[in-house]
């Protein structure tokens, strides 16, 4: 970070007005040099991004292919081991949507799981209700507060220690 000080040395004779307009300005100073370097890094990140993201369509392009190509050589194994030409092809087809099926599945249970933050919007909502308190308990201490896993887990409440005077 540049310093801005008087050329001459006579920084022991400054007022506290331009000590404090010295002070904003280094900090003005960061603040803009930090936003500058979070912007590079967003950009330098975002081109990782977009370059790991091409060459990931580039190999999901060949898994197709390759898997297209699969299912041909599944379809005319077939015809080889003496089922008829459509038949063997609808067998292939089948054979695919019963992969995709399964897949849906396995997704479908993986989406199920997604618990939408439950206990972080639990814990905010506690954190407001104990900004929130007005006092109005025997010993100034507020609501007790929940605590995620202890109520979880065994029912428990943690209370918030009254304050020292």
């Amino acid at each position: 970070m540049v310093r801005s000080v008087r050329p001459d040395g006579a920084d022991a004779q400054q007022s506290l007005g331009e000590l404090v307009a010295q002070a904003m300005k280094d900090v003005s100073s960061l603040v803009h040099y930090e936003i500058s370097l979070a912007k590079s890094e967003l950009r330098m990140d975002a081109r990782r991004i977009g370059i790991a993201a091409a060459l990931a369509v580039v190999g999901l392009f060949g898994a197709c292919l390759i898997i297209v190509l699969l299912c041909f050589g599944y379809a005319y194994g077939l015809v080889a081991a003496g089922i008829w030409q459509w038949a063997a092809f609808l067998i292939v087809a089948g054979t695919v949507l019963v992969f995709i099926g399964l897949a849906g599945l396995i997704a479908y249970g993986r989406v199920r799981k997604v618990t939408g933050m439950k206990m972080t919007r639990q814990t905010v909502m506690d954190d407001l209700s104990m900004l929130r308190r007005d006092g109005t308990s025997p010993n100034g201490s507020g609501p007790a507060i929940v605590n995620p896993r202890a109520s979880v887990e065994t029912g428990a409440k943690a209370e918030i220690p009254p304050a020292r005077p």
